[in-house]
Formats: C-alpha cells, structure tokens, sequence
C-alpha cells in the first residue's frame, strides 16, 4: 500500500499527464485555469498589481462577471493563485458533501487536485491541502481524507482523522503509530479519542508509556490531566503516581525517606523532581536532602552533578553567595560560566578586586578567553598598581579592543584607539541575486509587500527561505535589503551566521523620520536607530508578547500618555504606523534622557525595564557607587543588560554608517559614578 504522501505523489503525476487533454473543461468553473506558469515583464506588473486589487474586491463583493473578466487578464500574474485559493476556499465544504452516483472517480476533485497540481510545494498549496483534508474530515469521508492526507503536511486533528478513517476502512495496521501522539505532555485533541481508544483496546498501551506520559504531563503543570492518566495505570505504577503527585505538592515530603526508599527508577525520578521543586522555596535543604538520597539511591555522577549546579543556582538568588563560592571551591565539578559568573557580578558589585581575580582563575577557559572577561581580567589588573599587572592589562585591553563589540568600544576608549568596525559585505554576484529575484515564491513574497500584505509576504518569504543554500539566504538578504524589507536582512545575515555586512545588519531605515524627530526633540538620531534597530530590526507591525507594539516597541499605556504630553490622540492601532511610532518613541526616549541628565545608558535601561526600576538599581547603589562599566555590568536582569550593552554598541556603529561619528561613551557617562 502506498503511503499518504506516496499516493499524493502518484495522484498529482496521473493529474499532470492529463491536464492537457481537461483544459476545456477549466472554461466552465469560475476561477481557475491550468495556465498560471508563464510571466510577465517587470513592467506589466504595475498594471497587473491593480487588476489584482480590482479582482480581489470583485470577489469580496461576489461580483462573478467582473472577477472572471479580471481574472482571464491576470494569466501569469504571481499573485493569481491567491484569487484561485479565496475561490476554492469559499467551497471546500460544499466540494467536500458532493458526491456523485456510482463509483467515484480520481476527476470527482478535478478543481482541488488541479491547483495541487500547480501550487504543489508552495505556502498556499499545502495550506489548501490541509484545509481540504479538514474538510474533508467533518464530512466524513474516510476514503478521500487518505487519498489526499500529507504526513508530511498535515495537523495532529488530522492525523488522527486519518488513523480513524483506516480503521473504519479495517485497517489497523496504522494504530502501532499512535503512541507518538498519546506520549506527549498535553491534552489531545478530541478527534484522538477513537484511535486511542483503539489503540488501548489493541494492548499498546504499557504500564511504562502510561508512566512516561504521566510524567511528562505532571513535570508540564498539567495536574488534571495527570490524574487521568493514573487511571490507566496497573496498581503498582498508580501507587507511585499518587506518591509522586504528593512530592509535587508538597515537596518537604522528600524527608519521609522511608516511603522514598524503594529501589526503582520510578522513585529515583519522583526524588529528583521534589529537589527541583524544593530548591525554588528552600534551596539549602534541597542540597542537603539530595546528598541523603544520594546516599540511598547512588544517582549517576552526571544526574547529581545536574542537581547540585542547578541547586547552586538557587543558592545565589536565594542570597546565599558565601556557600555557594565554598560549594564550588570544594567540588570544582560543579564550575560553570553561569554560576561563576554571578559571583563575579556580586564581587564587581563590591569592586572587590583580589575576589575577582580568584573567580575569573576558575572560569572555564573558553569562558575565561571570551571578550567580556579578558576586559574584567584588564580592569584587575589595573588595580594592582604594578608595571608587570600593567603591561599584561594594556596586551588585554589591545586585543578586545580589535573587536566590533561592547567591550571591545569600552577597551578602546580606555586605551584611546580607533574603534574596530570591519565592513565586509557578504558576497553575491548578480547572477545569484537575478536567479532569486525570479523564484515563483519570492516573486509572491514580492508582489505581496508591495500591496501591503506583510503578513502573506513573511508567510512566503519563509517558505522559501526553509528550502534555500546558505549562498541562496546570503542573496535573500541583499534581496531584502534592496526592497527596504530590512529586518529579512538582518534575519538572513543571523541565519548564515555573518556578522561583518554592516548595511544589511544594520540599515538606516526610515532615516527620514528619524532624522526629524531628532532634530526637533535634539536627540542624537543614532541613538534612536539603535533602540529601533535593538527593538524590532525595523519590523513596523511586529507585537511583543507582553504587548509591546511597532518599530520602537511601545506599550500602549506608555504611547497614550506619551501621545497626551504632545497634544496628541492616538489609539493603539496607530502604533504600528511607523511615523506615529517613531514620533512617540522618539519622545518617550527624549523625556528618559532629560530625567536621567543625559545618561544614555540609564535611559536605555529605562526603556527596557521601567524607569522606576533603573531608579530602584541607582538606590541600591548609592551607598557604594561603581563606575559606569561595573553598573552596567551588574544590572540584575540579564535582558537589560544586554540591552544597554547593545543599545550603546549600535549606537557607534549607527554613527560609522550615517557619516555622523559618536564616541562610545560621552565625557560625562565614561566618568559617572553610580
């Protein structure tokens, strides 16, 4: 028997080989035609864009002649099969209750397998192919739903529609498969239920799936339907679920060590999840009880060295920095970039040098040689006030200053260089960019951005993108760049792993606007390039998850009162203007700047996580004040942190490319105290 995607393969090569001989019979349905494979010149397509918009509203107001008329004239257009898709779309349900007297024929679909046909490997093609074979599910047409189903196109909901539909059809040769969609942490969806129930009834479900589904589930938050699962379960596995769910509630159970005892990996697993659990409330005796049922159970050496980084860990948010430095002092094992690097945080905190220059020994070497601690290992160094410590710090400070980098600007201003800012643009020849330029999908992805339609743009642009060549994702972002699709340039240069293009990683997009803004709210423009360029890489209609909305990423509370300040009425749709959002970002960025004299760091910082926060860090300092680079160093939030550290960085980089130097730190925030 052939497989889904083998049947769906043979049907389109059977439709291919007698399109020919059927292309009359495509003059009778509205809205499709086999001729969609020629193109146009370039300079019919402006004439063509608006036919297409004339056609879509035609559509959109079920004008039939009108759309027809339009359609015949857009032959050859990118963008037609986007006509065809809305077309078929409004009738997949009513094609998929047809039925026909007698035996059904591979033609009963003629309209559905022709654009298969010839959007096969396409965005659209396999997106009506999946909402054809959901169509084809709530009608309940077993038969058909497998000839069409993809495996590799497909949703669970269908995947399972088409594991009921075999085994309607007596095949159950198909049910071995359906642990993969039972053994995972969430709830399926109901069309499941019957394959599962199957499967149950067919003796695949073991007492060790039902134990590794029940843990997957409990360890994802999922108490309800945890307990479900212990249903299934034989008695012995259902008792330590219920010992299980008990240590998840209640973690200090782990002291019981009497009913943790039992020599099986089940209970070993129930122990490690209670230390998790028990080190977020109370890390020290999350330490103290592993080492007891260490002692017990005897964990594999990289199980218990897992648990003690992670408890150590803990032990540094929960305060407890003096034991954790002993912990990994005494068991050098448990030695990790992050653990030490919080302690060197604490010890820059309290610019306690000869601590710093002990934990920076213990860093991993890899980590040790990294930018940002051979710059702390120059600031030690600095400070023993010795001509040998001298020497070995300048070495340092030359060789992170080579880099195009935070640190690498921060070693230069210390040693008054010339910042490193290698500009080496990617290499793609014409013919390369010519032969992208001209990919069916990226000339939709094209004809889509210019109407508008960002969103179906992206969707093809993506598509593509997951089936290109490394030089072919190189090409895409000069391609992008060109269009003034700026953050697919960026995008594609992170995706190749190329850093050194500096116009396609760092455009000046909306230069216009910000240019303005600047100059009426005197703020440097390239400060405002970098906190768009750090917030959304230029992307207008993008949204964060907490919100955040446009290129500058504003809150809406933020944007309003912001709006208010400048005699302006904004709703929150208006954020995703790129001139509405660059003005009232430009001058939430301003009003920062003025409230904390000018420090663009602190701004920056304030940006990101609240100006009553960056107050709150200030407070906490101001009994004993650091240095600019140590403040910035120590940010308790690792997201702000590097922020500002980007922000900063871009900003001389921004310069660089507007002709408009700027040093990387002002006179006056290279010697604030803070």
């Amino acid at each position: 028997m052939l497989s889904g995607f083998s049947r769906h393969n043979a049907i389109l090569s059977r439709l291919r080989q007698t399109l020919g001989g059927m292309a009359l019979v495509l003059g009778a349905v509205p809205g499709l035609s086999h001729a969609t494979e020629s193109s146009q010149p370039d300079a019919g397509l402006d004439q063509q864009r608006a036919l297409y918009q004339r056609a879509r509203d035609a559509l959109a107001e079920n004008d039939s002649d009108t759309f027809n008329n339009l359609r015949e004239q857009l032959v050859g257009y990118p963008l037609l099969p986007y006509l065809d898709y809305t077309v078929l779309g409004k009738r997949l349900n009513q094609l998929a209750r047809a039925d026909s007297d007698g035996e059904r024929t591979d033609g009963q679909f003629f309209e559905i397998d022709q654009f298969l046909a010839h959007n096969g490997n396409t965005y659209l093609g396999d997106r009506l192919e999946r909402e054809w074979v959901a169509a084809l599910a709530r009608e309940n047409r077993g038969a058909e739903l497998l000839r069409y189903h993809n495996p590799d196109n497909t949703t669970t909901q269908l995947t399972c529609r088409a594991m009921h539909a075999n085994l309607e059809l007596g095949d159950y040769t198909t049910l071995a498969d359906a642990d993969r969609l039972w053994n995972v942490a969430i709830s399926q969806p109901n069309d499941c239920d019957p394959v599962f129930d199957a499967w149950m009834a067919e003796g695949f479900l073991t007492p060790d799936i039902a134990w590794q589904r029940f843990s997957k589930t409990l360890q994802a938050g999922h108490l309800g339907l945890a307990r479900y699962i212990t249903t299934l379960m034989p008695t012995r596995e259902r008792t330590l679920a219920e010992l299980y769910l008990r240590v998840h509630r209640e973690p200090e159970r782990l002291r019981d060590f009497d009913s943790l005892r039992a020599d099986n990996s089940e209970t070993r697993e129930i122990i490690l999840h209670g230390i998790r659990r028990l080190m977020t409330i109370d890390a020290p005796l999350a330490m103290l009880l592993l080492q007891s049922h260490h002692d017990i159970h005897d964990f594999a050496a990289d199980t218990l060295v897992e648990h003690q980084r992670l408890i150590a860990q803990r032990l540094l948010l929960q305060g407890f920095v003096g034991e954790t430095e002993s912990l990994l002092r005494n068991t050098p094992s448990l030695v990790t970039e992050t653990l030490v690097s919080w302690i060197l945080r604490d010890a820059l905190r309290n610019q306690d040098w000869p601590r710093i220059e002990e934990w920076i020994a213990r860093l991993p070497d890899d980590a040790r040689d990294s930018e940002r601690w051979r710059y702390w290992q120059a600031r030690m160094l600095e400070q023993k006030n010795l001509p040998a410590a001298d020497a070995r710090a300048q070495a340092l400070y030359r060789e992170v200053a080579g880099t195009r980098s935070y640190y690498g600007f921060l070693a230069a201003d210390r040693l008054g260089l010339d910042y490193e800012l290698e500009d080496r643009p990617v290499t793609v020849d014409q013919p390369q960019l010519t032969e992208l330029s001209t990919l069916p999908s990226i000339l939709r992805a094209r004809e889509l951005y210019l109407l508008g339609d960002e969103t179906g743009a992206r969707n093809e642009w993506q598509y593509a993108l997951q089936r290109m060549t490394p030089e072919q994702i190189a090409a895409s972002g000069k391609l992008a760049n060109e269009w003034g699709w700026h953050r697919n340039s960026i995008q594609a240069m992170i995706q190749i792993g190329y850093w050194d293009d500096m116009q396609l990683r760092f455009p000046l997009a909306y230069g216009d606007q910000f240019g303005s803004v600047a100059a009426e709210l005197d703020i440097p423009p390239q400060l405002l390039f970098a906190i768009a360029r750090q917030e959304s890489a230029f992307m207008h209609d993008v949204r964060s998850p907490a919100g955040a909305r446009g290129l500058m990423q504003l809150m809406p509370g933020t944007a309003r009162e912001t709006a208010l300040g400048a005699g302006m009425r904004v709703a929150t749709a208006d954020l995703y203007q790129p001139e509405i959002n660059i003005t009232l970002g430009s001058r939430y960025l301003a009003g920062l700047l003025e409230e904390f004299d000018g420090n663009r760091a602190l701004a920056a910082a304030a940006y990101n996580a609240g100006p009553n926060r960056v107050k709150q860090w200030l407070r906490r300092s101001a009994d004993s004040p650091v240095p600019m680079d140590i403040w910035i160093e120590t940010i308790p939030f690792l997201e702000t942190r590097g922020y500002v550290q980007n922000v900063l960085a871009y900003s001389v980089i921004y310069g660089v490319r507007m002709g408009q130097p700027v040093p990387f730190l002002t006179p006056a925030e290279a010697e604030a105290i803070l």
